[in-house]
């Protein structure tokens, strides 16, 4: 377990669930393993994390194994199957705003598995990180942002790059470090990280009417 870490202001007493998902390389991709951090107060730990690997119907592709996230055949061989899963992550994932690096995967992707399910907010730390840290060297890969911002990734080690909860816990470093940065307000983190379907439209200004 990790020291709890206190929240930014601006994302105290938000329920959000932090996510990554990691596919079978099939197209369209089946979920093979999935992480959720649930963020809730003012603090959290990596005890907060939970990841389930999921037996997909179609196979792993030998090249996502090899060249991604490692995970094979039989790793996911005696995992339940994503029907018997869904129930729990709809449960954790509901009413929360959804955080990824990258959301629009992680949106499209969860919402084909889960189709009665749409989140309140999307927050997109690939985005944000483009508009906090404009024209950085080496580009906005995850791996790039996390060495950039010099992230705390101590707590998933074990698993590593490309795995849903080390991918997931970095997201949510990443998202504390840009929000601290940039001294953001919701409204403002709001238009600079979620997607355009998700942005208010802006008030009307006062006048005749």
């Amino acid at each position: 377990m990790t020291a709890p870490a206190e929240l930014p202001p601006t994302l105290r007493d938000r329920d959000t669930a932090v996510v990554d998902v990691e596919g079978n390389g099939q197209n369209p991709p089946e979920i093979i393993e999935i992480a959720i951090l649930s963020v809730t107060g003012s603090a959290v730990t990596s005890d907060d994390m939970r990841s389930w690997l999921v037996r997909p119907q179609q196979p792993i592709t030998p090249i996502v194994t090899r060249k991604v996230h490692h995970i094979s055949n039989k790793d996911v061989a005696d995992s339940p199957v994503w029907a018997e899963l869904a129930p729990t992550i709809q449960i954790a994932l509901d009413g929360r705003i959804l955080v990824a690096h990258n959301a629009k995967v992680e949106h499209g992707v969860i919402g084909r598995h889960l189709p009665d399910w749409t989140p309140p907010m999307v927050l997109d730390t690939l985005r944000l990180a483009k508009k906090v840290w404009p024209g950085l060297e080496g580009g906005y890969g995850l791996d790039k942002l996390i060495a950039h911002a010099n992230l705390d990734t101590e707590a998933m080690r074990e698993q590593g790059y490309h795995r849903a909860a080390y991918d997931t816990w970095a997201a949510w470093q990443l998202l504390v470090q840009l929000t601290t940065d940039s001294g953001m307000d919701w409204p403002a983190l709001v238009t600079a990280a979620a997607p355009p379907e998700f942005v208010p439209e802006p008030e009307p200004e006062g006048g005749l009417w």
